[in-house]
């Protein structure tokens, strides 16, 4: 099964100067937890709701003059539309991640890989794997 088939659609990004208000309302609205962060058409980092409180409610910051990029997690790990699942879900397990943006083969970000969509798509020894991996705590 290649991503394409389990990943869900459309997938939203902020800019980097979003102002983390902004991305909290986007959030809200959405009813997820991630966002890819994006300058210049170019995907940089990601935000994360734990971000929002760890990084900028637990530090005191102003939500409205704090950008995205501010408490973004700079890099990101991707995947391609057309790459079998389980090197996704691999990728996933190394990189300790829940959320995998997917681009296409024009890079461009067309939807988003998580647990969840794992869950409904891969073998459960597959889904076990990487859940256990994901959520293992941290050292």
């Amino acid at each position: 099964m290649e991503v394409r088939e389990a990943m869900h659609k459309p997938a939203a990004w902020v800019e980097a100067d979003t102002p983390v208000s902004e991305v909290a309302r986007q959030m809200k609205a959405d009813d997820i937890g991630a966002l890819p962060v994006g300058r210049d058409d170019r995907l940089i980092g990601m935000i994360t709701d734990r971000d929002l409180v760890l990084r900028v409610l637990a530090e005191g910051r102003d939500p409205k003059t704090t950008k995205a990029s501010d408490v973004m997690t700079e890099g990101i790990v991707w995947c391609r539309t057309s790459q079998p699942i389980s090197d996704a879900i691999h990728q996933m397990e190394e990189r300790r991640i829940r959320r995998l943006p997917v681009i296409d083969d024009n890079k461009r970000l067309v939807g988003m890989l998580a647990l969840g969509d794992i869950a409904h798509s891969a073998t459960r020894d597959l889904t076990a794997e990487v859940v256990h991996a994901v959520a293992d705590h941290h050292a």
